[in-house]
């Protein structure tokens, strides 16, 4: 039945604005490099001024909405790196797709692996409205467990779900953006990189508290 209090009509329109939210889509490129020769991956710092308000000042992958013109997420994240970094990607770059992941606002967003090559070969023109800073993390970084922290989320009182969070690094990764970033270890090495974090809705015991 519907939730109580809340009239059909509410009902209805609440439950078609998340759908549309998340029918619309996004997608973001998890652009794998090397830099001097050390496979890394490649971040961006967005514009503390951005109007779109809820990433401004985040440490993200370039990416954004789908936009109709768009065949696919591939396209949306080829596109979302030219404008945002003045690269343009050929889909021969493209390794395929991570699983879709809800952003804050409820929106389905598409990690595309693609990689770059040398950073070294590449001119990047960061687009000064959206993005305040690039930088790298090689893999090696990210998978030294003393630059693994992990958030821990209470719900109703109780142990709910854990995050990852890299640190030492030029900024703090977090959020989705860490989520991405751990799949991505897991697809890249299996063998170093275990999960140590779990979301909403696995019935697992809590992780021993990290800093």
């Amino acid at each position: 039945g519907l939730p109580a209090g809340e009239p059909a009509g509410g009902t209805e329109r609440r439950c078609r604005e998340l759908l549309a939210a998340a029918a619309a889509g996004a997608a973001v490129l998890v652009p794998l490099c090397s830099v001097r020769g050390r496979p890394s991956l490649l971040y961006t710092l967005r514009c503390r001024s951005l109007l779109s308000g809820p990433h401004s000042g985040d440490v993200s992958f370039p990416g954004g909405k789908r936009e109709a013109s768009d065949s696919d997420a591939v396209a949306t994240a080829l596109r979302e790196t030219r404008e945002e970094l003045g690269l343009e990607l050929g889909e021969g770059s493209v390794w395929g797709m991570l699983r879709s992941l809800p952003d804050r606002q409820g929106m389905l967003v598409v990690p595309v692996v693609a990689n770059l090559g040398p950073l070294e070969n590449l001119k990047l023109s960061p687009n000064p409205e959206e993005v305040a800073e690039t930088f790298t993390l090689p893999l090696a970084h990210l998978l030294q467990e003393e630059n693994q922290g992990y958030t821990h989320f209470r719900t109703r009182g109780r142990y709910g779900y854990t995050l990852p969070v890299f640190l030492h690094g030029p900024h703090r990764v977090w959020g989705l953006t860490a989520i991405i970033t751990e799949l991505t270890l897991e697809l890249l090495a299996p063998e170093r990189y275990h999960r140590k974090t779990h979301v909403p809705g696995r019935h697992l015991a809590a992780p021993p508290r990290r800093a």
